[in-house]
């Protein structure tokens, strides 16, 4: 990498970075091309030189922040095979987002989207990748048990990103957090009475993942 692409991808990466610290404090509104880029402590030009326009940019900052809670997030649930288990890693997953600004960044954008088709879309198709993680966590969990085939893990995982998207936006609200607290405290009394709708019965293959 020569000295001037050096230079350009850490302008990148301060503008990504900048974006998302804009975002998570002021909010979309105030998400200009002059805020991120005083931020970044660059010329506000570099973000339509790099990026073509703010909401690319803010959409690089919300890929940014995906890939590395999905790296974090696959390790959190690799090891998990019950539905207790999984209640819970669910409820870490939340707690770091929220701990972390993730949930900020994201419902954001998902209300800017609202008003902007062409951005609403973005944020669609960046939905289907954790569609297919949550998928992936669930079939490990009740494939082939009764309540895998109440509840198929495809349309379960449809359910808990649409649940997610709300907990996300009604974060924004509830500033105490103790209705989205006692929710998760509830799914925590249910899980283990589920159990016997989580056993898998001897000689029952497990139901095979929905092709997509």
């Amino acid at each position: 990498m020569t000295g001037k692409q050096q230079s350009g991808a850490e302008t990148r990466d301060r503008l990504i970075d900048a974006a998302a610290t804009v975002v998570r404090n002021e909010g979309y509104a105030r998400a200009s091309a002059r805020t991120i880029a005083r931020e970044a402590g660059v010329n506000s030009a570099l973000v339509f030189y790099h990026f073509g326009g703010v909401d690319p940019l803010l959409l690089a900052a919300l890929d940014r922040s995906s890939e590395q809670r999905m790296a974090a997030y696959r390790a959190a649930v690799a090891d998990v095979r019950t539905l207790e288990e999984l209640v819970e890693a669910a409820g870490v997953i939340y707690r770091t987002d929220l701990a972390e600004g993730h949930i900020i960044l994201f419902s954001e954008l998902v209300g800017a989207g609202i008003a902007k088709p062409e951005l609403r879309a973005e944020i669609v198709k960046r939905s289907d990748p954790w569609i297919d993680f949550v998928e992936e966590a669930l079939e490990r969990v009740i494939g082939g048990t009764p309540l895998g085939r109440l509840l198929p893990p495809r349309e379960l995982a449809y359910a808990a990103i649409t649940f997610y998207l709300g907990v996300n936006l009604f974060t924004r609200l509830d500033a105490d957090q103790s209705r989205t607290n006692a929710l998760f405290d509830l799914m925590t009394r249910v899980a283990p009475r589920a159990k016997l709708l989580t056993m898998r019965l001897p000689g029952r293959r497990r139901t095979p993942s929905v092709d997509r």
